[in-house]
């Protein structure tokens, strides 16, 4: 019996071991701090993607996460996974406008209800015609899906709390490099400066800028109470990170193992939700940012006074960037936005 044993374990290690030298390795990297998956949601993603992929492929497929821009900018990143250098990242839709420059109609502001509503709107028809867009666009990468970043977008600022569309003036907000997040913020009344998100802390903190605008979730790991003083739950922008893999890669794979890939992802896109709206509703959240910030929420008419401003701005921003090149995908974005907007839970 011991024999049997013993010839069975040498057998299981030496098909193990063929299994291991015969894999395929997908490095994944995304710009969220790593070690804790309770710590932010594109580290969760990551995590879950990587579980599900090692263990159903039998580890067939190697995941290796690297977090915290240890391979590169997430721009970087993106023209890594363009060249098959990495296999996968978890992209800001910043790191993506180089490369698809349409990814600005997802800022139209003042959009969205409630969370349930972009669930809606990135699963369904929406969802899935920018898939294709980005695809046929770039050509060499495969969207799997589109994490959650921590949920709306919250202004903060050192200089005074922001009450109402008039305190926008005279204040310095950080933006991503994306285009429209600037025609916002100006159209707002503050002044927009685009900076990498390495330096924004270090801003803040030497007054080069006076706040910036980010989910809640990212505002509290990023310790950004540290250095502000109010914070606004204006609820103005939701942008999801694109989960994205490289096509190169993608084609070498078998069915099976791109469907694995596609349940994964799908796993790693309900965790960051599920975490966004944990952190939230945690003392990582709202309540605990209370202890180091003056938080004011603003009132429905308050938004909707922001909206009227916001919105037209916006608007010719893209007709005047890509005229009726993203008539199609902005159409079926506002059509989806309102049917999401207007629906309820289990109706």
């Amino acid at each position: 019996m011991k024999k049997f044993i013993a010839s069975g374990l040498a057998a299981a290690l030496m098909l193990g071991a063929a299994a291991t030298a015969g894999a395929e390795t997908l490095k994944l990297a995304h710009d969220n701090k790593g070690g804790d998956p309770f710590d932010n949601p594109g580290h969760a993603c990551a995590q879950v993607f990587s579980s599900i992929v090692t263990s159903d492929t039998n580890g067939g497929i190697s995941v290796e996460v690297y977090p915290a821009n240890q391979l590169g900018s997430l721009t970087e990143q993106v023209q890594m996974v363009r060249s098959d250098v990495i296999q996968a990242t978890i992209a800001s839709t910043g790191a993506i406008a180089s490369y698809y420059p349409k990814i600005d109609i997802l800022n139209m502001p003042f959009a969205f209800t409630d969370n349930a509503a972009t669930y809606e709107v990135f699963d369904g028809a929406f969802g899935k015609a920018l898939k294709k867009d980005i695809e046929t666009e770039l050509g060499d990468v495969v969207v799997l899906g589109y994490p959650d970043t921590g949920g709306f977008f919250a202004v903060t600022n050192s200089k005074k709390p922001i009450k109402d569309l008039a305190d926008f003036k005279g204040i310095r907000l950080r933006t991503m490099t994306v285009p429209a997040h600037q025609v916002i913020i100006n159209a707002l009344g503050a002044e927009a400066y685009p900076l990498a998100w390495g330096e924004v802390y270090s801003a803040m903190q030497t007054g080069v800028i006076d706040g910036q605008m980010n989910p809640v979730p990212i505002i509290s790991f990023a310790n950004f109470g540290e250095v502000q003083d109010y914070m606004t739950l204006t609820n103005h922008l939701f942008s999801p990170y694109i989960l994205m893999v490289s096509k190169t890669f993608w084609d070498k794979l078998d069915d099976h193992n791109k469907d694995i890939l596609r349940y994964a992802a799908q796993s790693c896109v309900a965790a960051s939700r599920g975490l966004s709206r944990i952190i939230e509703a945690s003392d990582r959240g709202v309540a605990g940012l209370n202890a180091s910030l003056e938080i004011t929420a603003l009132t429905p008419e308050q938004r909707a006074e922001m909206r009227t401003v916001t919105q037209p701005a916006f608007e010719q921003h893209i007709e005047k960037t890509f005229g009726d090149k993203a008539d199609a995908l902005l159409g079926l974005f506002k059509e989806e936005v309102t049917k999401a907007n207007e629906s309820g839970y289990l109706e």
